[in-house]
């Protein structure tokens, strides 16, 4: 082709375009009968042929243009249901495979090709896929041995975040066992009601943990649960070393036989969550689950050749359900740390060339609140996955360090209805679309804030939210979107379904979160209802918080709930608390039993002291008014605390004090 005026290359004459298309059959449809049977064309008929093909490409390029000026997302959700469709398929796929392909095979399969890739880095070590498959096989042999664990056992994990818990998860898997993650914070009263709802007659604990289990070991004992230490020797009795018994067994191959009957809706994990009331609940985590929930990252954009860096705790699903699986599911490297630390992160990110993060808001929160440096751009990380994040610390967020991919989720543990907001919209949680919907059917209803109940019409179903309208997000109960429940607690779980929805005799799950659908299909998360709220990334239930209060001789009653501090995310606690006849409140001995019994998240920040707690008329504690006041001791006459963490006490809250929360002067 010769080059025209301006060195662009000209447009090919008309001839060379119908020389191009006779040659090739397939286009023949789009010519008249007349040029191909006749190569002697005529000038006109060519013409017209070289205007028409000239009409539909720009009649092309018009409507992709309209398309997008009116829907100005439309790439962005076709590539998101096309990734979701290709997800989807696997899964099913995966449903009617015999034998069952769980994680634990693709795991293997990633071994297989790739034994000396890095899938663990942790504090200065590189542990690679075959090191961690070894490592993972001797674990299984050391505790089918020595446990006698069998498939269909279920185990306890009271681990640190270390690679020890994803080999240890991993022999599990390979015994076909299922595997409980248990929150290192919880202590005496809730990490007992633990053990007993999973049914795990095993607890495998890391060293730095071991005076807790001491304190609650006598319990454990009675209840016949063995206990392992991740240690070489154990003076403890009661108490048995791990390591040793590892580092003597075989790293061979375990047989695929000895999980032959787990199948996509087995139980694979049992994580646990605050819920809506009461001590922790063990949701059950089937293969399904798992798997879904592995397919995070891949919806996400996530390929095999990122590296991940994973701060969060590994008992939370956002942890070890999107963070670890996903990774195996991606066969990718993650950085694996024991905890968040605002002051390394980036610093971490540059020496490890991260490109994929894991976050809640407070973890972002920490980050802007870090002094601003020259290089804070200077890293290859290119998405943040995560949830909880407010809108003016995204956009800070994004302003600070550069053009970042934020992938906001919305899901609960134990729930069947999610969204992933795949557009980066900031302050959105997701998109509404038509695939997500088909496959993962919800509506949103109208809610009585102040009778927290749904609100029904007259033949007593719920009434669809309007378009804007806040409403409580249910997902349909089918075999394809089940709700499994709680392990050990039918209760909580028959809550948690709400029938008669959009006709009689239909079930659905509630979330017991309030949500908003906006007029270009992104959804908003607005609240929580009932009796959780979260603070510092952990959902806190109000109920154990009471009876933990309750438990003080001077306190008759505590009616506990989340208020909103300015500049934090999610709800810091507060009681509003009577005392019993004759009593005082006694500030040091009030914040002995919360230190004692409540791990720092959960433990309330303010204390109000009140004649008496006002109910509703089926005898609920009233809260929302309550909320709403919050604690700002110019506006309330009661008596006012705050717990006061370098003074080891509960001090009468001052206007004073209340400003310097308020500034940011006293810390929370």
């Amino acid at each position: 082709m010769k080059e025209g005026s301006g060195g662009q290359s000209s447009a090919p004459p008309p001839e060379a375009c119908l020389n191009f298309v006779t040659n090739i059959p397939e286009l023949h449809c789009f010519l008249p009968p007349c040029l191909i049977s006749d190569r002697c064309l005529q000038r006109s008929a060519l013409c017209k042929m070289y205007i028409w093909f000239t009409l539909v490409a720009g009649l092309a390029v018009l409507a992709f243009s309209v398309i997008k000026t009116r829907f100005p997302y439309f790439s962005e959700d076709c590539a998101y249901m096309l990734r979701s469709l290709r997800f989807g398929i696997r899964l099913v796929k995966y449903k009617k495979t015999k034998p069952f392909y769980s994680i634990v095979d693709c795991f293997l399969d990633a071994v297989k090709r790739f034994p000396s890739k890095v899938f663990v880095h942790f504090e200065g070590r590189d542990y690679s896929y075959g090191e961690v498959d070894k490592q993972s096989n001797k674990v299984a042999r050391a505790l089918q041995t020595d446990a006698r664990l069998k498939e269909g056992d279920a185990v306890a994990l009271f681990l640190a975040n270390e690679p020890s818990f994803v080999w240890i998860w991993l022999g599990l898997a390979k015994l076909g066992c299922a595997a409980a993650l248990l929150n290192f914070n919880i202590r005496s009263k809730s990490l007992l009601h633990c053990f007993s709802c999973c049914g795990a007659k095993v607890i495998i604990v890391s060293p730095e943990l071991q005076e807790a289990v001491e304190e609650v070991l006598p319990s454990l004992r009675e209840q016949g649960i063995t206990v392992y230490l991740l240690s070489d020797n154990c003076g403890v009795q009661g108490i048995n070393s791990l390591s040793d018994k590892i580092s003597h067994a075989s790293d061979q191959p375990l047989s695929r036989d000895l999980r032959a009957n787990v199948h996509i809706r087995s139980t694979a994990l049992y994580i646990y969550t605050s819920g809506t009331t009461g001590l922790p609940k063990a949701a059950f985590i089937t293969h399904e689950k798992m798997w879904a929930a592995s397919f995070i990252q891949g919806v996400c954009g996530v390929t095999a050749e990122d590296i991940m860096y994973i701060n969060l705790p590994l008992y939370h699903s956002a942890g070890f359900l999107i963070g670890m699986t996903g990774a195996i599911e991606r066969g990718i490297t993650i950085i694996l740390k024991r905890k968040f630390s605002a002051s390394q992160f980036w610093d971490d990110c540059r020496k490890h060339n991260v490109t994929v993060m894991q976050y809640i808001g407070e973890t972002m929160r920490y980050l802007c609140n870090m002094p601003k440096k020259d290089n804070e751009k200077n890293h290859k990380v290119r998405i943040a996955i995560g949830n909880g994040v407010r809108t003016d610390v995204w956009t800070e967020f994004l302003n600070r360090f550069g053009d970042i991919k934020v992938r906001e989720l919305y899901a609960a543990t134990e729930g069947n209805i999610g969204f992933i907001n795949y557009t980066s919209k900031i302050g959105a949680v997701g998109r509404v679309n038509f695939v997500h919907k088909f496959f993962f059917p919800y509506t949103l209803i109208k809610f009585d804030i102040e009778k927290e109940e749904p609100v029904r019409n007259s033949e007593g179903l719920c009434i669809q939210a309007a378009r804007g309208e806040t409403g409580l997000l249910v997902g349909k109960i089918t075999r394809r979107t089940p709700f499994v429940g709680y392990a050990g607690n039918q209760l909580q779980t028959e809550k948690k379904r709400l029938r008669d929805v959009m006709k009689k005799g239909d079930l659905y799950f509630n979330t017991g979160d309030l949500l908003r659908f906006d007029h270009e299909n992104f959804v908003y998360f607005q609240d929580r209802v009932g009796d959780t709220f979260r603070w510092k990334g952990e959902n806190v239930a109000t109920s154990e918080v009471a009876d933990i209060l309750t438990m003080a001789r001077w306190i008759l009653e505590a009616n506990v709930y989340g208020v909103k501090v300015e500049g934090h995310e999610g709800r810091i606690g507060m009681a509003a608390i009577t005392l019993k006849e004759g009593q005082e409140f006694d500030c040091a001995d009030t914040y002995k039993q919360v230190v004692n019994y409540l791990p720092s998240y959960a433990r309330p920040r303010f204390i109000r002291i009140q004649p008496c707690l006002e109910m509703t008329g089926t005898f609920k504690l009233k809260k929302v008014k309550l909320v709403e006041e919050g604690f700002n001791p110019a506006q309330i006459t009661d008596s006012l605390y705050f717990l006061h963490s370098e003074k080891k006490t509960y001090v009468p809250l001052t206007e004073e004090i209340y400003r310097a929360i308020g500034s940011g002067e006293i810390k929370l």
